[in-house]
């Protein structure tokens, strides 16, 4: 190789370098995590990572498995999925299974907290770093995760729900639909809407039943709700998937009178809030928590962190209230970054 063609190499890989490092200084910015860390290079050999995440059939999920294999590209990471598929035990036999091979790091959001301990704990002990997406594993006290990256899910709840209650007036009859009760975020969730609700004496609260996440049940409830409740004026859903699906039973009984709520921020759910059929969602950023695991987990294995500047223990992801107002700009930063 002649002294041009190595200056030439040289420039390149510098230039990949800088354009690595600002790909993970965008995604963690404003999150807390030190410049060491957001300046995190790709693997110079190919990682293996495990990841897992509720369901795919979730939006929000299938979302975050899109963008943790963007960013394993990037970052030199094959990613292999193992679907939770929604279920608890399913999702522990996946988890059984990925505990039983051999991974650089993996990255985990749980069904439930507590139904993934035992082979999680497995994969720690093994010195695998294990990244926490979203919802405990189990408490952080309990599990010496690497990291656990998740939204305020507690803030998600109460904003949602205040914007709600601002918009009936402070006073009527409101719902609150709930994901799966062991899942951390949704436990946040409804404390987040309870702590709102409170303070609204006019507000009644008509039935809080969870539909875990599923828009099949969420749908045979809402269809019971509309013929038992012949005065619903909001209803707060902890995600946009189940939000839409009772909006189309609503639209079926002509009930379309009833605000609604939602959280994640999907592209669906941006569209409708712009066409007025949602009034608010709230952005969980799925695509920052699953890339920011992808991050992490190659800083861990390579050496990227520095004694004291690695990634925190628990990083609080961001993300605005969606309404009307700002419901075009979100959808124009939704497809052109990966937030």
């Amino acid at each position: 190789m002649s002294g041009t063609d190595k200056s030439s190499t040289t420039r390149r890989d510098l230039l990949q370098s800088a354009a690595f490092a600002g790909a993970a200084t965008a995604l963690f910015g404003g999150l807390g995590v030190s410049p060491a860390l957001a300046q995190a290079a790709r693997s110079e050999k190919p990682l293996k990572a495990a990841f897992s995440n509720a369901g795919l059939q979730a939006t929000w999920c299938a979302q975050g498995k899109q963008a943790a294999e963007w960013w394993g590209k990037l970052f030199n990471v094959e990613v292999t999925w193992f679907d939770g598929q929604l279920d608890a035990v399913k999702q522990r036999a996946a988890i059984d299974n990925m505990a039983s091979q051999k991974w650089d790091f993996v990255a985990i959001q749980a069904f439930g907290i507590g139904t993934l301990t035992q082979p999680v704990q497995k994969m720690i002990s093994a010195g695998t770093p294990v990244i926490d997406m979203d919802t405990l594993i189990a408490p952080l006290d309990q599990i010496n995760v690497h990291s656990f990256l998740a939204p305020d899910n507690e803030f998600m709840g109460a904003s949602v729900t205040q914007a709600l209650c601002n918009a009936m007036g402070g006073k009527g009859k409101i719902i609150m639909t709930q994901g799966a009760l062991g899942h951390t975020g949704a436990q946040g969730r409804a404390k987040g809407f309870n702590t709102v609700v409170k303070q609204f004496p006019n507000i009644e609260v008509l039935d809080t039943q969870p539909a875990d996440w599923d828009v099949s049940k969420t749908a045979r409830l809402w269809e019971t709700y509309l013929t038992k409740y012949p005065q619903i004026d909001a209803a707060f859903f902890h995600n946009d998937d189940m939000a839409l699906a009772a909006y189309n039973i609503m639209k079926a009984r002509n009930r379309t009178n009833i605000l609604i709520g939602g959280v994640d921020a999907m592209p669906p759910a941006i569209q409708a809030v712009s066409e007025g059929r949602m009034f608010a969602t709230v952005r969980n950023p799925s695509c920052r928590i699953h890339g920011g695991a992808i991050v992490a987990g190659v800083a861990a294995v390579t050496g990227g962190e520095k004694s004291g500047q690695g990634i925190p223990k628990h990083v609080i992801t961001d993300g605005p209230v969606v309404t009307k107002a700002n419901a075009a700009g979100m959808q124009w930063m939704e497809n052109h970054f990966l937030i």
